[in-house]
């Protein structure tokens, strides 16, 4: 313990006297200010380049390091590796028009701004190739475009806490119809949806889909959840978007997969005990479609134990998916 205290005491001794070092340190000054040799000190040195911007000033051979910033500033400002994984969210946004692209957009605009120009200069230099080497996979789903001002909108209701109004078209309706609900969250993914309650009935609260609403607006009209709503106790009811009532599901996972199912998320309150050399996984969920198609990639690692209503709805799914290789078979 002594010596982790050792470890720690010297790196904050470094990080100060680099911050407040004018013209910067060379290796063989922090060695030597730390009575430790040049090995331990670069790696000191690589760690302190994690948390903090660390200039490196050239002096004829010599290379000096500093920390240009109050400590409190360097804690707080981004790095560009930081910059660079909100920017590739945002590009990624861009191309599945998730509906809260805009914001980020602007928060990221609004943190390179906050850095001088020879920060920027710097920052644009790293961001070119940490850019240009990640991405955010997009991956296969509806493609919808979803109005940033209506969300907006939505988001200024509920900090209002106003109902929001708006004219709603569902996918089997001809026309739209109008709605008042109380907005109980928004939930972003490949769709965006509002769950909302209406204020007048005590029916639970419904998704709609914000790429199937025009002319949204503020009501006016007061509406909030109680105040012991819980959005992630109401999502974790379901698999996915869908409230069903709840099933007590149950996977034995195959001894080939059962590491890959230990590494794998299949519900948010998921159990995993094992069973000689299987595993059994237990939860409790609706959205029984949604969990049967997901299992297709499960094909040959596990095996459904209960309940019989998703294997039955497994079975209807497997039909439906042979009539795509063989559409002619009764």
């Amino acid at each position: 313990m002594s010596q982790r205290l050792s470890n720690l005491d010297r790196t904050l001794k470094l990080v100060h006297a680099l911050t407040q070092s004018i013209e910067g340190l060379t290796l063989d000054e922090m060695a030597a200010l730390l009575g430790v040799n040049r090995r331990t000190v670069e790696r000191m040195r690589n760690v302190i380049l994690i948390h903090f911007d660390l200039d490196e000033l050239v002096d004829g051979r010599l290379k000096r390091f500093r920390i240009k910033d109050s400590p409190g500033r360097a804690y707080a400002r981004p790095s560009s590796a930081e910059v660079a994984a909100l920017q590739s969210v945002v590009e990624a946004g861009r191309r599945e028009g998730t509906a809260n692209t805009d914001a980020l957009e602007k928060l990221l605009s609004k943190t390179k701004i906050a850095f001088d120009s020879a920060e920027r200069r710097r920052l644009d230099n790293d961001l070119e190739l940490l850019t240009k080497l990640q991405r955010s996979r997009v991956a296969a789903g509806p493609a919808v475009i979803v109005s940033p001002e209506d969300l907006t909108t939505i988001q200024s209701a509920i900090l209002a806490s106003h109902c929001v109004d708006f004219d709603y078209r569902p996918g089997w309706a001809d026309e739209p119809s109008w709605r008042r609900v109380i907005p109980f969250g928004l939930i972003h993914g490949p769709i965006t949806y509002l769950l909302g309650k209406m204020p007048d009935r005590d029916d639970p609260p419904f998704t709609f889909r914000l790429d199937r609403m025009t002319n949204v607006r503020d009501s006016g009209v007061v509406g909030c959840p109680p105040e012991d709503w819980d959005l992630d106790a109401w999502m974790a009811r379901s698999f996915g978007i869908w409230q069903e009532a709840d099933h007590d599901i149950v996977f034995r996972i195959l001894p080939h997969a059962t590491e890959r199912a230990r590494a794998w998320r299949f519900h948010p309150k998921q159990q995993i005990e094992e069973d000689g050399e299987e595993l059994v996984v237990r939860f409790s969920s609706g959205g029984l479609v949604e969990l049967a198609n997901h299992l297709f990639g499960w094909a040959g690692d596990l095996i459904i134990e209960q309940p019989e209503a998703l294997k039955d709805v497994m079975s209807e799914r497997l039909a439906a998916a042979q009539s795509m290789v063989r559409p002619y078979l009764s």
